[in-house]
């Protein structure tokens, strides 16, 4: 009888180790460094206490990564949700065209980050890219896309929204056909206007793919890191340098591990505080059929 109770926990146990080994060891390693001064080749660290993370909030350049980061992730999250919503609303029909717009607009989701980032490369060509050349045809100037230090980040965001939008709307149009049909025939019954069903049946019904897919968009703008290494590594001028590029950069270019170490635990801070407030704010307000 008592192996028979252990049994469960055997089987649980290799999912259990890799966990502790390689996320939560690596936690723990992140904050004992966060306190040291390291360069990454001597085997040597000093302990610097909290100097690290004094240095880091005194730094106009971090503070700047703090703002870039929490703009690419509003604004990535925002347009991301809105499209998919709108597109899936147009999409929610039968037909094979539908079906084959449905799969065309879903196919940039599996497509690599680094593929994505060498074909919005050739795209946003101040020179030679395709936008400029579609702008020069109706008589626009050409824009400096990912040049500028005040388009650039609105560059990368419009990236990320595009590879994005296909999932949310796949999502989104799960959420769809999973409302009661008879909701929608007691509103027809009654009258309502469309905008009021959008209102008062479909956007509430929708809430707990919205909480999902906000939950996902915001883990992952905040850790953006492909796109802006291949395509601005944080240029020009420090206006597209993101958390996650932040640490890499002081970590394994300039190897100031502890350094780097410090602002890795405020990376951890801040969305351990975003995912919270979020789940104490919204999920009362989240619909469970």
């Amino acid at each position: 009888m008592r192996s028979v109770k252990w049994r469960p926990y055997l089987f649980v146990a290799p999912a259990i180790i890799v966990f502790l080994v390689f996320f939560i060891q690596p936690i723990f390693y992140m904050i004992y460094l966060s306190f040291h001064d390291w360069n990454f080749i001597s085997p040597d660290k000093t302990f610097v206490g909290l100097g690290n993370f004094k240095e880091l909030l005194s730094d106009p350049m971090f503070l700047e990564v703090i703002r870039n980061t929490l703009m690419y992730t509003f604004f990535t999250v925002l347009f991301s949700i809105s499209i998919a919503l709108l597109m899936s609303i147009w999409l929610n029909k039968q037909g094979w065209m539908y079906s084959f717009v449905q799969g065309a607009v879903f196919s940039p989701h599996i497509i690599s980050l680094v593929s994505i980032a060498m074909l919005w490369m050739w795209i946003m060509d101040a020179d030679y890219g395709l936008l400029n050349w579609v702008l020069s045809l109706v008589g626009l100037e050409k824009v400096p896309w990912l040049t500028d230090p005040n388009t650039a980040l609105s560059s990368l965001i419009i990236i990320a929204v595009w590879k994005n939008i296909g999932y949310f709307t796949l999502i989104i149009i799960a959420g769809l056909q999973s409302i009661p049909k008879h909701l929608y025939e007691a509103a027809a019954l009654d009258r309502t206007p469309p905008w009021r069903r959008f209102a008062k049946i479909t956007f509430p019904m929708l809430s707990p793919s919205l909480f999902f897919l906000t939950i996902i968009g915001i883990l992952d703008s905040i850790k953006v890191f492909e796109t802006i290494s291949i395509i601005t590594k944080g240029g020009p001028l420090n206006s597209t340098n993101t958390l996650v590029y932040y640490i890499y950069e002081n970590g394994f270019i300039f190897f100031k591990i502890g350094y780097a170490s410090a602002a890795g635990v405020i990376l951890l801070v801040i969305l351990s505080i975003l995912t919270l407030l979020y789940f104490k704010v919204l999920s009362k307000r989240v619909h469970y059929q």
